[in-house]
């Protein structure tokens, strides 16, 4: 039985590693995997900031940052350049948040992390938050939102040193960064156009060597679906891990026929299930 139980796991992750090469960058766990790479990341913030001359020092993905009385927050990538600039270049596509205070919320974070005891606050790093989601979440018609700080009833500006980008995917300006934002949607390993990011993006697709990264994100979706299958408490153990797991893959961009295919269930199952009115039945 144990060793069955095994091979299942083999055969599921072997799926969820097809299913990998499927991702997009906007999805946070692929995205994070991709621009852990300083070249790709460089290439990425450069276009996104405008700074031409940006040079990435240091990269890391899904850092946390902890504070014992308030809530955690998971940074998806933290880049610093070598002026000590703090990059944070976040994901996001749910449109039911508010964005706004999420972006200051991450920011504070990231001050009372890199303010040292015995340091003035003019101490304080440059941040630059970068918010890319997938859809228009101020519809005014924009590929970039800058955020500008001024006095009202002036054109005193003010400056403190934050500095708060908001970018997607939807509309098409016809920009270096919407051109990107295109690139970003398909994530294609044959599209060489984007330099460091599309060579980085092509070993973690297709080469062989890529294929541990990408495991590395498709076991933590595995693991994700198991634990929220736990957590869900619903009768049938094997069924709540493929349900979590599809809803996981789901949330990553992964296309509903794939998901079928990695989690060996019939497709109107997964619609099913991701449409909130899913059964614990199981389909052939």
């Amino acid at each position: 039985m144990a060793e069955a139980t095994e091979q299942s796991r083999i055969t599921t992750r072997e799926k969820l590693i097809e299913a990998g090469k499927e991702y997009n960058l906007l999805s946070d766990a692929f995205m994070s995997v991709a621009l852990r790479d300083i070249p790709a990341c460089q290439y990425v913030l450069r276009i996104l900031t405008g700074i031409k001359n940006l040079k990435v020092r240091e990269v890391r993905p899904q850092y946390r940052v902890s504070k014992i009385e308030s809530h955690d927050a998971v940074l998806d990538v933290l880049a610093e350049d070598e002026t000590g600039r703090l990059f944070d270049l976040e994901i996001q596509r749910a449109d039911t948040l508010d964005h706004a205070r999420r972006t200051r919320f991450y920011s504070s974070m990231i001050d009372s992390n890199y303010l040292e005891k015995g340091k003035t606050y003019s101490d304080l790093p440059e941040v630059y938050v970068i918010y890319v989601s997938e859809t228009d979440l101020w519809k005014a018609g924009y590929t970039t939102y800058e955020l500008e700080k001024k006095f009202r009833k002036s054109n005193v500006s003010y400056d403190d040193g934050q500095h708060v980008l908001y970018i997607n995917a939807a509309v098409n300006d016809g920009s270096e960064t919407a051109k990107l934002m295109d690139y970003f949607k398909t994530a294609d390993p044959d599209d060489m156009e984007h330099g460091e990011l599309s060579q980085r993006v092509h070993f973690l697709k297709c080469d062989e060597g890529g294929l541990s990264e990408m495991c590395e994100v498709t076991e933590r979706i595995y693991k994700m679906g198991r634990e929220d299958g736990r957590d869900e408490g619903r009768a049938e153990g094997r069924e709540e891990e493929k349900q979590a797991t599809a809803r996981n893959l789901f949330k990553l961009g992964i296309p509903v026929e794939t998901i079928a295919k990695a989690v060996e269930v019939n497709i109107n199952l997964v619609k099913e299930w991701l449409s909130g009115n899913g059964n614990t039945s199981t389909a052939g």
